[in-house]
């Protein structure tokens, strides 16, 4: 048996040893090609090297295919990392999302489930998964409008939106500029609402309140994160949901994995004790506890080979903050220049923003349109980006619900608008090089000449 672990072990290290002689033979070059004019500038790119490599080799090496000792480690890494209790590893961001809104219909929750018609604020300029849950279980967004150059919700529109059915706040950060959050959290401390905090484009910005300074994502019941290849940090496909909260996190534990009732990981069984001892609603006594479902769950699991890449990345996060951070700052200098004909963002007072992308809003009055101006971009082979979906319920998958009930508009959505007609953003992503960033610069400058 010995012989036969050494032999692995061995292998192994070969295995190795040849994956990372291809990262430094093949992908490092690649990597670290010198930017010439003319060449793609993507928006965002996965940052890596030979680490992530051997990580997933290891994985792929146990062929444990489900969730295992990766996704475990990565779990508890990045709970410590961020500062919560409980994290919770999915198939995407838009699953956190999903999950982070079912948890809160659960019946555990008594008074504050959110049941078919209640009322969730949220705002229509973003990315549609932080909606789409709240319409298709039956609960009904109320769209606030935002502002510019911070880009997230006005919150002097929140005492507006409220109504008697009103039970949860679900909102971005967007771009990585954290929106209000003293003011949010206060207004939904005030009248006993959920705040979920979609924290899929600001993983690592930090906001300060009253001295105490914790991450986004921290500040609510309930914070998610994508780790899609263009965000922060990467698995490929993948994200998190989290909380403080015990009962919350065990509902969210309970409907991503299938909505059962028994918390064993697989391939454990009867860590209670009392597999088949206990009573559950209608079932007959002593039901296998393995096959009792509390919930109207899912199978959102992550498998290991993509946590694997997760457990380096994360090592690799600071680095990537400060990085985020210079190339926009250095963005915002370049291009202080044309502040008459664009807009710059700007971040949100008593923040620290990790951010995503640079956002810039074209003055229309300058003579300027942002289709040229993009358009002048893309033809240089600058990648540019939309703010998501500009004012969401005027896209096609609103049709079939606009001018009924399933969503409410508070107010008008003005800054909305005008965001999806002038607003655009470029990349800040950790492997932007200082070329990349003069490139995109110049491209700009000529732009608006």
């Amino acid at each position: 048996m010995m012989e036969d672990k050494n032999r692995e072990a061995e292998l192994r290290a070969e295995i190795k040893a040849l994956v990372e002689q291809y990262y430094y033979e093949v992908k490092k070059p690649e990597q670290e090609k010198p930017y010439q004019e003319g060449d793609r500038i993507a928006y965002a790119s996965r940052v890596y090297d030979e680490k992530e490599m051997l990580s997933l080799t290891d994985a792929m090496l146990d062929f444990w295919l489900t969730t295992g000792r990766f996704a475990d480690q990565l779990e508890r890494e990045f709970a410590r990392w961020i500062g919560v209790k409980h994290v919770h590893l999915v198939n995407s961001g838009s699953s956190a999302n999903l999950l982070a809104f079912m948890a809160l219909t659960s019946p555990l929750l008594g008074d504050r489930q959110i049941r078919r018609g209640d009322e969730v604020i949220t705002v229509a300029c973003g990315f549609p998964t932080t909606v789409s849950p709240i319409l298709q279980y039956g609960a009904v967004p109320v769209f606030v409008d935002v502002t510019i150059p911070q880009y997230n919700i006005d919150v002097s529109r929140l005492e507006g939106a409220l109504s008697p059915r009103t039970k949860a706040v679900m909102i971005a950060h967007t771009l990585g500029n954290p929106f209000s959050v003293r003011e949010v959290k206060a207004f939904c401390e005030k009248h006993n609402l959920w705040l979920v905090e979609d924290n899929c484009d600001a993983l690592g910005s930090k906001v300060s309140i009253d001295g105490v300074t914790k991450y986004t994502g921290t500040w609510g019941d309930i914070g998610t994160s994508s780790f899609y290849p263009p965000h922060h940090m990467t698995m490929g496909e993948g994200g998190a949901v989290y909380t403080d909260d015990p009962l919350l996190n065990k509902i969210l534990l309970s409907m991503r994995d299938w909505g059962r009732d028994c918390v064993c990981p697989s391939g454990r069984d009867n860590l209670c004790g009392h597999r088949f001892d206990g009573q559950f609603g209608e079932l007959p006594q002593g039901y296998d506890h393995k096959y009792v479902y509390s919930h109207f769950g899912y199978n959102l699991k992550v498998t290991d080979l993509q946590a694997a890449i997760g457990v380096e990345q994360l090592r690799k996060f600071p680095e990537f903050i400060k990085r985020r951070r210079e190339n926009w700052a250095y963005l915002k200098e370049q291009l202080r220049d044309l502040s008459e004909k664009l807009i710059l963002p700007e971040p949100e007072p008593d923040s620290e923003p990790s951010w995503f992308g640079f956002l810039i809003t074209v003055r229309p009055e300058s003579g300027l349109s942002r289709n040229k101006v993009t358009r002048y971009l893309e033809d240089r082979n600058i990648q540019t980006r939309l703010l998501f979906s500009g004012n969401l319920v005027l896209h096609p998958c609103f049709d079939q619900i606009r001018g009924t009930d399933a969503y409410r508009i508070s107010g008008e959505l003005t800054e909305t608008n005008r965001i999806m007609e002038h607003t655009f953003w470029i990349g800040v992503y950790p492997g932007m090089t200082k070329e990349k960033l003069d490139a995109m610069a110049r491209a700009l400058k000529e732009a608006c000449s």
